[in-house]
């Protein structure tokens, strides 16, 4: 009986033990996974704060990269501008030149049409006969569009005064007695001139230093 009773009391002790057991785990269990589930939140809250703190680092560096490819600074700009001003420039010298070259020719084209045609002091139109300066008048205005005046003399201080090197075709050439001034011509190219010259010859073409100059003038700029 006495081994029956010990026996008995293992067999409950052992049943206890196994009874308290599954409360254990079951209790044991949740605690685990709720401290895995604060790891994970851990873990992803750490991402996160990697790549929010990252964010702005990158968009800064975006920003200074936008920035620097906005375009060249100031310096540059300036360069470019001030290029393209002394290019705008040369292009208008060069069609200033070209119009002036252009009307030269004209001028020079419109004035020998007259050689041939006769003298006469005082006259203003080539037709029914000139004289020098009433030629270079008429042909100027009517070739060229630039009014003149009416005498040799008058005449020699419009325009510009340039060397005999420069002298070009439409420039006009005065000559005289020693510094007076008497007599005008058109220089037409050649080291030729077309002018109103005597009642003889009337309006012809000489060597344009026939008479020693006194006076060259350009009307063309």
């Amino acid at each position: 009986m006495r081994k029956a009773g010990l026996y008995l009391t293992a067999l409950m002790m052992t049943a206890g033990v196994m009874m308290w057991k599954t409360p254990i785990l079951s209790y044991a269990e949740p605690i685990a996974v709720e401290a895995n589930e604060v790891e994970e939140e851990e873990i992803e809250d750490t991402k996160d704060n990697e790549g929010a703190g990252s964010s702005p680092v990158m968009e800064a560096a975006s920003e200074e990269d936008g920035l620097a490819d906005s375009g060249p600074d100031l310096e540059v700009q300036e360069r470019a501008k001030a290029k393209a001003q002394a290019e705008a420039e040369a292009q208008a010298a060069r069609d200033a030149a070209a119009q002036a070259a252009e009307a030269r020719k004209n001028v020079v084209s419109y004035a020998l049409q007259f050689v041939g045609g006769p003298y006469r002091a005082g006259g203003n139109d080539p037709h029914t006969g000139v004289d020098c300066s009433g030629f270079v008048k008429y042909v100027m205005q009517n070739g060229a569009g630039i009014g003149m005046n009416r005498s040799s003399v008058t005449q020699a201080t419009q325009g510009r005064a340039i060397s005999a090197n420069q002298m070009q075709p439409g420039d006009l050439i005065f000559y005289g007695s020693g510094s007076h001034i008497n007599h005008v011509a058109m220089y037409i190219g050649n080291g030729q001139i077309v002018h109103a010259s005597t009642y003889r010859t009337g309006i012809k073409i000489s060597d344009w230093n026939y008479r020693a100059p006194v006076k060259i003038v350009s009307m063309f700029g």
